[in-house]
């Protein structure tokens, strides 16, 4: 293992993008055709046929995303979503969008994802859906997620902005609920720089989504420029400005090219980290349920607290100095003031994720990392357990 004295600075990320995708989306600029058009039709077609949906349909942002798939369920202001707090803003705020509340829900001290039982404690007769949150690229329990919709007629929406490729008991995430959300932003499995999709197999859904998307305009919108159209349209709905340029989808069809490579890069450099730390009484390396397959967005590490003289955020301090970059994901939603003033929740609302919060952080893992800087986190992470043990 390298010496922590031979210092190798590792970002906690870097896009894995040459000159193919160069050359894909230089090629869109010298057809004349910049925004959403023929490229973008097919990356959603090949997206779709590569995780299993029927109809996928591409924005500019998985916030945007999970904007239209709620719209396109009829969430209405008054309404209920029950939302995991351990996650991004943009999984509450989207429901905000709406004029309705993110119930927020506890989370699986395993897994960190969504916890089903504290999720059915929380429901209301407003409640009018669920969004489980693919924490780090970990199938949430989709089996009991279904079951527990079903029973009381909620709408299931994934946020699966970490979980491309991911899979649960054999089947693509992306193919499983009625609408699935992805990202492409830049520190993606695949990305677009920003970007998302949608996946779903509800042929109403995706009309709705699709209008939804560009200004309401009825269908093919994008075509009122090309040959193929006409500049008669007609606004239907009062609708957004989401729709994905052609120099994006051009760089995603590159890269879901590689996406499974990219993946495998990843699981790789989990298992290096597991086998490295696992052993560490210190440190707790993540749990992945047998039945699904991480698609590892992140690699979160918890901290044994009890074992150490210094905190997490001390942790990530003491890291930056061996030259490697560490992050946290995330702050729970109902720390932050905004939920706080708006929605009422406080501090110790949510025991298990505050407790979790307090411990974990995420280190680098993405595809193109160097064997030197794998051991460079490898070895500071251990430096900075063995300078900092009780």
């Amino acid at each position: 293992m390298k010496s922590v004295t031979q210092q190798v600075e590792v970002p906690f990320h870097r896009a894995m993008v040459g000159e193919e995708e160069v050359e894909a989306v230089a090629n869109v600029i010298r057809s004349g055709w910049l925004t959403m058009g023929p490229r973008t039709i097919e990356f959603e077609e090949q997206f779709g046929r590569y995780i299993g949906a029927e109809y996928c349909i591409a924005v500019n942002s998985c916030t945007a995303a999970l904007h239209l798939a709620l719209d396109a369920i009829g969430l209405q202001p008054g309404d209920e979503v029950l939302v995991p707090t351990n996650t991004f803003t943009a999984t509450g705020e989207t429901v905000a969008y709406m004029g309705a509340k993110p119930a927020l829900v506890d989370i699986d001290p395993r897994t960190l994802n969504l916890d089903v039982l504290d999720a059915k404690r929380r429901l209301t007769p407003r409640t009018k859906a669920i969004i489980p949150v693919h924490l780090s690229g970990q199938p949430c329990d989709m089996d009991e997620i279904h079951a527990f919709a079903e029973q009381y007629g909620l709408h299931v929406v994934e946020d699966a902005a970490h979980a491309l490729p991911a899979s649960y008991q054999g089947k693509n995430v992306g193919a499983i609920s009625e609408i699935t959300t992805f990202s492409f932003y830049a520190t993606k499995t695949l990305t677009t720089g920003e970007g998302g999709m949608i996946a779903t197999n509800d042929m109403n859904f995706a009309d709705r989504m699709r209008i939804m998307r560009l200004h309401g305009i009825g269908r093919d919108a994008w075509k009122r420029y090309s040959k193929a159209g006409s500049w008669r349209y007609a606004v239907l709905d009062a609708g957004f400005k989401y729709n994905l340029t052609d120099m994006a989808s051009a760089l995603g069809l590159v890269q879901l090219k590689r996406c499974d490579q990219m993946a495998l890069q990843r699981s790789i450099i989990a298992a290096r980290y597991h086998e490295a730390f696992s052993f560490q009484e210190a440190l707790e390396t993540p749990t992945v349920k047998t039945d699904r397959q991480s698609a590892w967005h992140l690699y979160v590490l918890r901290l044994n607290l009890e074992k150490l003289s210094i905190g997490r955020d001390e942790f990530i301090e003491e890291l930056r100095k061996f030259g490697i970059e560490a992050s946290v994901h995330f702050i729970p939603l109902h720390l932050h003031p905004y939920y706080q003033k708006k929605y009422g929740y406080k501090h110790g609302d949510f025991v298990v994720a505050e407790r979790e919060y307090e411990r974990y952080l995420s280190l680098p893992i993405f595809p193109g990392m160097t064997d030197a800087e794998i051991e460079a986190v490898i070895s500071s992470v251990l430096a900075v357990v063995r300078m900092n043990l009780r």
